[in-house]
Order: structure tokens, then C-alpha cells, then sequence
């Protein structure tokens, strides 16, 4: 069978077609044929032709071939960034937290509780609260591996990066679609909210991620700059601030981090020795 178009009809598997039952509009025609669709699995049978001949007729030959060739692109995807994950995992090298002795104000005992992973079991979220260059980041990347390592799935995101990506989405489909991105993980790492201010449009995207994974009880780790009582700076005119903070504070854990900015730290020690250097060969030439 071919479209409208010149483009041949590709071969359609139980599989796929069970799957895009599930996914789209058609759960009754799933549910009524189910029985005989496990019995046919496998083989060409009658269940297999009349799930087929239903799905033809109720949606048009284009729309089947988009929803197929998203399914498989969305395969190949996932296949080719487990692929680069493992390969990644194999060769991190990420420093022991217990030689870590940055910032000096910081809750080390809560931290060790959270590097095990606990709060996910109890789908609780965790909150990294200090100014800039105390190592928030590399504390949630730690986490996040530590994560992976106990067998469940994390995605790392800047929030600019995440709110660019599902803003940049032209339908209502391709959007729920991008959604799933962030709500699919076990655990959603979302980085570097406060250092930029977004429109509304932004917010109620934030709050749709934050109210999707409140509802499906998956975990958000989250750093900021900023405590909530300031987000309305971040968020301007954005009705949905107030429920967005609540949901996020309803099952959570707050690591406050304070003191001195360890690139500031690293930067003053550079120049301290590049100083003493230079002095050294100024001695040598006299």
C-alpha cells in the first residue's frame, strides 16, 4: 500500500502497532482486542489484521507513517545515547565526595544521606540553595551518578537549556512529546535557576515539568541561587510561582551552602603563585 505521496507504505510490526495504540487515541480497540492479540503475538493472525485494518481506517496513511517514523527515530535515539551513557560511566572520573572540603558551611551528614540515593525511594526533592561557586553543580552531578550506578535513570539539564528546548516546540504534539524528556526520568536534575529571569511563557513551562513529576512522584534536584521568597524576581508576573515553590517544598530536602566562592578561592591561590614565581626570577637575573 502507498500514501498520497510517492513514499511506499513501510512494514508495520505487531509491535509498533501495539505500542502506538497505547500511546495515542485508541485504548478501547487495545483493550477489546488485548485477548487475542497476546494469543496471536508473533504471527501474522486475524487479531494482527484487524488491529491493522482499524488503525488504517481510523487515522489517515500519512499520520500512520509520521507516527511510525517518530517511534523508530525515538528508538534509534535512545539507543545511540545509552550507548554513549555507558561509554561516558565507563570513563568518569569523578572525585570522592569524602575528600571534598568545599564550602566549610554545609551539612555533611545530610549530604552523605542523600548521596545514597534514599530520597527516591520516598520520590522527595532536593533543593541546593547558595551563591555562585560553591560547588552546587558538582555536588548534583554526584548525586546523579550515584544514581545511575544503583540502576536508575537521570537527566542533567541548565534550566535555559531545558526551558529553550520545550519552548522551541511549534505543536501541541512535538511538545508533549519533548515533556516526556524531563518527566520520564527517575530522578531530573535542573540547574542554575535565578541567574536569569524568563517571561511567563517560561514559568508555566517549569511549572508543567514540576507538576507532571509532582504527580507521577519522581524526584527533581534542583540548585539555585536564590531562596524561593525571590523567585517572583525570576519568574515575573508569573501566576503559577506560588504553587510552583509549593509543590517543590512539599516532599523536599534544602542543602544550604554558604561562604566564599571556590573559584575565587582557586583564583587568589593562582595569582599568589604566579607572583611568588616571578618574584623568584627576578632574584635569579640580578
Amino acid at each position: 500500500m502507498k500514501s498520497s505521496g510517492s513514499r511506499a507504505m513501510k512494514p508495520i510490526t505487531l509491535s509498533i502497532l501495539l505500542m502506538l495504540c497505547a500511546c495515542c487515541a485508541w485504548a478501547d480497540e487495545v483493550l477489546e482486542l488485548q485477548p487475542r492479540l497476546a494469543e496471536a503475538a508473533g504471527a501474522q493472525g486475524q487479531a494482527y489484521v484487524e488491529l491493522r485494518d482499524r488503525l488504517v481506517s481510523t487515522a489517515s496513511t500519512n499520520a500512520l507513517l509520521a507516527a511510525v517514523d517518530d517511534t523508530r527515530l525515538e528508538w534509534r535515539e535512545r539507543l545511540v545515547a545509552r550507548i554513549v551513557l555507558e561509554r561516558m560511566l565507563r570513563g568518569a572520573d569523578i572525585q570522592a565526595l569524602r575528600n571534598y572540603d568545599w564550602p566549610k558551611e554545609l551539612d555533611r551528614q545530610l549530604l552523605d544521606e542523600l548521596m545514597t540515593c534514599s530520597f527516591l525511594a520516598d520520590a522527595a526533592n532536593v533543593i541546593l540553595v547558595g551563591p555562585n561557586g560553591l560547588g552546587k553543580t558538582m555536588l548534583v552531578k554526584n548525586m546523579l551518578h550515584q544514581a545511575i550506578l544503583r540502576g536508575h535513570t537521570a537527566r542533567f539539564t541548565l534550566a535555559s537549556d531545558m526551558l529553550h528546548d520545550l519552548a522551541a516546540q511549534d505543536s501541541s504534539t512535538s511538545l508533549a512529546r519533548r515533556l516526556r524528556r524531563y518527566t520520564n526520568p527517575t530522578v531530573l536534575a535542573i540547574d542554575e535557576i535565578g541567574y536569569l529571569s524568563y517571561d511567563t511563557r517560561y514559568a508555566d513551562l517549569l511549572f508543567e515539568v514540576i507538576t507532571r513529576r509532582y504527580q507521577a512522584e519522581r524526584s527533581v534536584v534542583l540548585t539555585t541561587n536564590k531562596p524561593f521568597g525571590e523567585w517572583n524576581q525570576v519568574f515575573t508576573h508569573a501566576a503559577c510561582v506560588v504553587t510552583l515553590v509549593d509543590r517543590l517544598m512539599h516532599r523536599a530536602e534544602i542543602v544550604e551552602l554558604a561562604g566564599k566562592s571556590y573559584r575565587l578561592k582557586e583564583a587568589t591561590e593562582r595569582a599568589t603563585q604566579k607572583a611568588k614565581s616571578r618574584a623568584d626570577t627576578a632574584r635569579k637575573e640580578r
